[in-house]
């Protein structure tokens, strides 16, 4: 189906994930649980509708106009260009003719309900149709044939007029009810998880649509003012890239020879070591590099604030102020229980194909870690988004902060191998007094060196030593002292 056959809905992330909007003339079923944004999806349906000009209807069984003005208030809309048709409006006829018949009064509702509706339609001629909800069409059948029988007229009725309909259910009748999920050229289902702390994590699934390939699977979406937000799964496999391989060096020349040159453009990197050993200090610079070569940078910390970070930057002379005016560095502070996975998925992806940024850090993986819903789906997620980043040519730098100080390190989840080079940063004892140690386990782009050497950190910034060619088991915390090559 071309482009011109489509119908866009008004929001991007929906049109992205149907390849370019709904089928034009087909009736779609919209359903979730109450308070899921069924509504506010339906509303940014027409609104997108009256802005190209062609007529919508909202016919709501189960809410009346004030309340529809209110949530389209709450969200800046106007709907003066939308005709809202409300049960009131058939409540007078239902009445009187319920009042002197021998037929079961549901019988009378649902001819007159429907009749009325048919009349709404024919007198407005719109092209686009949101009928809120099946749930009150479905308890005035009473039984599954004739509820069947009354969507298949309606389907019959609006087929022939060109409209684009939209049916909300809000699944409130107890059992799954397919009748309608067979009739429908669509499905779209929203659903709503309540984890024990933070925000609410919504998420959109097309389970279908017919004679359409559109993206499967759960996309994450938020409610806010303005509407419904929805971001698309990120997938891999639609953005290949082109770039120049090339070593990105840090431009401390012990640390470039550590990692064989320096970090490689399209590769996961992964800094890991104990709270303080300087994983995140070490990324500093590397971003502070990258934004001195006028390229763009893109951090997300989850476990400081700005004004931390850059207060502790500055004091190891790294200062990152006029980089972040002036747009090269973009620091953004990431709250983990007020984000989903897939909305900073989105954040991250539209600074790499839109704003064109080459390297993206996050510290730390243990925050992206809390914002996950579920754990396991952690490498999943990260395993995608590592693949978009390398193919886009970016450096991607991850902070894993380990438990334990010195001796054996534990990690909350292991995820090396899903980095190309691991560098590992260690506590270590000499002679009463603890030292920082730096190494590179892990290179899969190129060579690399295979020592160990001392890390130091301190207002003149980042040094690192020779290699500690007299110590032996420094990466067990106390090592043993063969000669005095520690200062």
């Amino acid at each position: 189906m071309s482009l011109q056959e489509r119908c866009l809905t008004g929001l991007k992330g929906l049109d992205a994930i149907t390849g370019g909007g709904l089928p034009r003339n087909r009736l779609f079923l919209v359903q979730g649980p109450p308070g899921v944004g069924k509504t506010t999806l339906a509303l940014q349906f027409l609104q997108e509708g009256a802005r190209k000009g062609e007529k919508g209807l909202y016919i709501t069984l189960s809410e009346t106009k004030e309340e529809l003005e209110s949530i389209a208030a709450s969200h800046s809309w106007n709907l003066d260009n939308i005709a809202l048709f409300e049960l009131s409006a058939v409540e007078e006829r239902l009445r009187d003719s319920t009042s002197n018949t021998f037929f079961h009064p549901s019988e009378i509702e649902l001819d007159l309900t429907t009749k009325a509706l048919v009349e709404e339609v024919e007198k407005i001629s719109p092209t686009r149709v949101v009928f809120d909800s099946l749930s009150e069409m479905r308890m005035l059948a009473e039984t599954p044939l004739r509820y069947r029988r009354q969507i298949l007229e309606l389907k019959q009725f609006f087929a022939g007029r060109k409209c684009t309909v939209l049916m909300l259910d809000d699944c409130t009748s107890g059992a799954n009810d397919l009748q309608i999920e067979s009739i429908a050229h669509g499905v779209i289902s929203l659903t709503c998880s309540y984890p024990a702390y933070g925000i609410s994590r919504r998420q959109i699934n097309i389970q279908k649509i017919r004679g359409v390939k559109f993206h499967e699977g759960n996309h994450d979406l938020i409610l806010q003012k303005g509407g419904m937000v929805i971001f698309p799964r990120l997938e891999a496999a639609h953005h290949p890239g082109d770039f120049a391989s090339e070593h990105f060096p840090s431009g401390i020349s012990e640390l470039d020879a550590l990692l064989g040159g320096g970090l490689d453009r399209g590769t996961s990197n992964m800094f890991m070591g104990p709270p303080g050993t300087g994983k995140s200090t070490v990324a500093i610079k590397f971003a502070l590099v990258a934004a001195e070569r006028g390229e763009k940078v893109l951090m997300f910390i989850f476990d400081e604030t700005l004004r931390t970070l850059l207060s502790r930057a500055k004091q190891l002379g790294m200062d990152l102020s006029r980089h972040i005016e002036s747009g090269t560095i973009v620091v953004q502070q990431i709250n983990p229980a007020e984000i989903s996975p897939g909305e900073l998925a989105h954040k991250i992806r539209n600074s790499v194909v839109e704003d064109e940024a080459r390297m993206v850090i996050i510290d730390s993986i243990n925050g992206y870690l809390n914002a996950m819903p579920e754990e396991h789906l952690l490498t999943l997620q990260l395993h995608e988004l590592l693949a978009f980043l390398n193919q886009q040519g970016v450096i991607t730098i991850m902070v894993l902060a380990q438990q334990g100080v010195i001796g054996a390190m534990q990690s909350t989840v292991d995820l090396t191998y899903l980095a190309d080079t691991v560098v590992l940063l260690r506590y270590f004892e000499v002679l009463g007094t603890v030292k920082q140690a730096i190494s590179v386990i892990k290179k899969r782009s190129g060579n690399h060196e295979r020592t160990i050497r001392e890390l130091k950190v301190g207002h003149d910034g980042i040094k690192v030593g020779e290699a500690l060619s007299n110590l032996q088991g420094v990466l067990t915390g106390v090592p043993s002292l063969i000669g005095m090559n520690i200062k």
